[in-house]
Formats: C-alpha cells, sequence, structure tokens
C-alpha cells in the first residue's frame, strides 16, 4: 500500500485555517449595526447634544448616529454622514479635525467633508445642523 502524500493533508488544512480569515475581510468590508442592516445616517432629525461640546475650529464625532459637527472660528455648524464613501464603513475615530476609516484607511476633512487619503473618492455627504436652545440638532440635508 502507498504512503499517503502529508503535503496534501497540510494543504487541507492551510486551506481550512485560512478560511475563517478571508471570511473576517470580508465582513469588514459589509458593516452592519445590530439590527442586521447596513449602518446609516439619521432619516430624521436627532439631537446630539449640547452646543458647547464643538468648539470653534474643532469637530465632534457622534459615534452613536454616524455624524460628525465641525465649528468653524465664526461659529458656523458644518455636519457630515461618517458612513466612508468607499465601502460604507462607519467611521469610529477622530483626530483632530481629520476622520479615519478602521476599514480601508480612508480619511476625511471633518470641516469640509473632502477626501484627504484615498482609497475613498468621494466627499461625505453634508448634513443639516443647527443649534436650538443650546443643543445641537442634525439631520437629513434640506
Amino acid at each position: 500500500m502507498p504512503a499517503r502524500s502529508s503535503a496534501t493533508r497540510r494543504t487541507v488544512l492551510r486551506g481550512a485555517a485560512a478560511a475563517p480569515v478571508a471570511g473576517l475581510g470580508l465582513a469588514a468590508c459589509s458593516v452592519q449595526d445590530g439590527s442586521g442592516s447596513a449602518a446609516a445616517t439619521p432619516t430624521a432629525p436627532v439631537d446630539l447634544g449640547a452646543e458647547s461640546e464643538v468648539a470653534k475650529g474643532g469637530a465632534k464625532l457622534y459615534r452613536d448616529h454616524n455624524v460628525v459637527v465641525s465649528r468653524a472660528e465664526d461659529g458656523t455648524l458644518k455636519a457630515y454622514s461618517t458612513i466612508c464613501t468607499h465601502a460604507g464603513c462607519p467611521i469610529n475615530k477622530l483626530q483632530g479635525t481629520t476622520l479615519i476609516c478602521p476599514c480601508h484607511g480612508s480619511e476625511f476633512d471633518a470641516v469640509t467633508g473632502k477626501v484627504v487619503q484615498a482609497p475613498a473618492t468621494e466627499p461625505l455627504p453634508e448634513l443639516s445642523v443647527k443649534a436650538a436652545k443650546g443643543r445641537i440638532v442634525a439631520g437629513p440635508a434640506d
């Protein structure tokens, strides 16, 4: 009886070990929220918090609502969706006024919504935002 090749067995075991890792990579490209649907920005106005939370010249990331709000030196507020325009991942990191996507490393300017580092090529969608009674309210663009 001929001996079985151990290389064939190793090849099968390597393939079996790599399959779960490949699945994790695919999952990172299609991030979903707890309800099983893709994470999204607000479809109606939402109260984000106190107006004082966003300093002049700064920005604040509201992860729970997938929104970033920035305030210009003149006090003007701007808001953008934080769903990456490259693969739809929710952006979860803000360094200064730069948003960083965890999936593929795209970076966006939180003040303008513009792409500052690929692979994304489209800017973040702008949202409506206003200060009302000392609170920041953001929602879909008018």
